[in-house]
Formats: C-alpha cells, sequence, structure tokens
C-alpha cells in the first residue's frame, strides 16, 4: 500500500499477530531519531509527546506515560475503565512489580517513546506478541540499562475495548515469562 505522506510507511499484514508483534514490527521498521507508538484508540493524546522531550535533551534512553500518580505526578484517569478493570489492574501491577519491572505503577499505558538505538535492541530480542510486551520493553529497558523516565497522562477510557479478563491473565503469565527468560539469559543483550 503506497503513501502520499512524506516519511509515512504503512505496514499491511493479512493475519493479527497481536499487539506486541505489531508494534515490533513499525518499531523496527521506523528510521526515526525517536521512535513513539500510541494506542489507536487515541486514549492518550498526542500532545503528550511535548511532555517527552524535555526528559530526552535530559538524556532520557525512553520515555513512557503512565495513568498512575505515583509514577508521575499530575497523571490522571479523566474517563476511567470499568471498576473491576481497575481492582485486576492494580493487583496485577502488585505482581508485575514484584516479578518483573519493581517501581513502575503502569507498566501497560500504550504511550511509549524510544531513542532509536533502544527501539532497535529492545523490540529486536523481544518475544512476547501480547500484551505482555509492554513489561517485558521495560524489563528489557532495565536490564540494558536504559534511563527510563515518566510523563503524567491525561488519559481518557474509550469504549469498545476489546481487552479481557483473558487478557489480564495473558499478561501475568506473560511477566513470568519474562522474569524467566531474564534470569536464564534467553534474551539477546
Amino acid at each position: 500500500m503506497a503513501s502520499e505522506i512524506e516519511h509515512l510507511k504503512i505496514l499491511d499484514r493479512e493475519v493479527n499477530r497481536g499487539k506486541g508483534f505489531t508494534v515490533k514490527e513499525g518499531m523496527l521498521a521506523a528510521i526515526g531519531r525517536i521512535r513513539l507508538f500510541s494506542d489507536a484508540d487515541n486514549s492518550t493524546d498526542i500532545s503528550h509527546f511535548d511532555k517527552m522531550i524535555p526528559l530526552f535533551k535530559e538524556g532520557y534512553d525512553i520515555v513512557i506515560a503512565s495513568r498512575h500518580s505515583k509514577d508521575a505526578a499530575g497523571a490522571q484517569q479523566a474517563v476511567s475503565q470499568a471498576r473491576y478493570k481497575r481492582i485486576i489492574g492494580q493487583v496485577g501491577n502488585r505482581i508485575i512489580q514484584s516479578v518483573a519491572v519493581p517501581g513502575i505503577w503502569d507498566t501497560q499505558c500504550g504511550f511509549k517513546a524510544f531513542r532509536d538505538y533502544a527501539a532497535e535492541k529492545i523490540f529486536s530480542v523481544g518475544v512476547i506478541e501480547g500484551c505482555g510486551f509492554d513489561i517485558e520493553t521495560l524489563a528489557l529497558a532495565r536490564a540494558l540499562p536504559y534511563k527510563v523516565g515518566i510523563v503524567p497522562a491525561y488519559w481518557i477510557n474509550k469504549p469498545g475495548s476489546h481487552v479481557g479478563i483473558f487478557s489480564y491473565v495473558q499478561v501475568l503469565l506473560d511477566t513470568v515469562r519474562v522474569r524467566r527468560g531474564l534470569s536464564r539469559g534467553e534474551y539477546r543483550l
């Protein structure tokens, strides 16, 4: 599929391989010095990138947006998820922090930017194709070790999410897989 917008590359495939696979494919095909991915529902507005630029100028390798005030003062969920999703998310995050990514309260916010070298290294060794790729990405960033900055998100939940209870379970299984892979030296770091 050809594009008439300069520097826009469209990747198209017939088979859905998962969010992690799609983000990985896009990040490795990108050519910019800073590479950003954002959830398609635009729950985190593109204007958040402006908050990231100063952190890159300060030497951060990766900058993520967070919906949690423990990560960044001013983080806010303007329209929250359903109560059951918030509860599952809170419990899941405690597990994620204890197993793979300590100190980050919102690993799943779909608005993250990477310096080109960090994107190429992390996404070339990542193996998780589903929603657990966010945890893998941050765990690999820490293992390499890249400097990760966090900006506050003003996040608006969009109805029609495809994330169900099975997705939460899969993310936790992926978290254990990441921890095991790092401890066994299975990633090509």
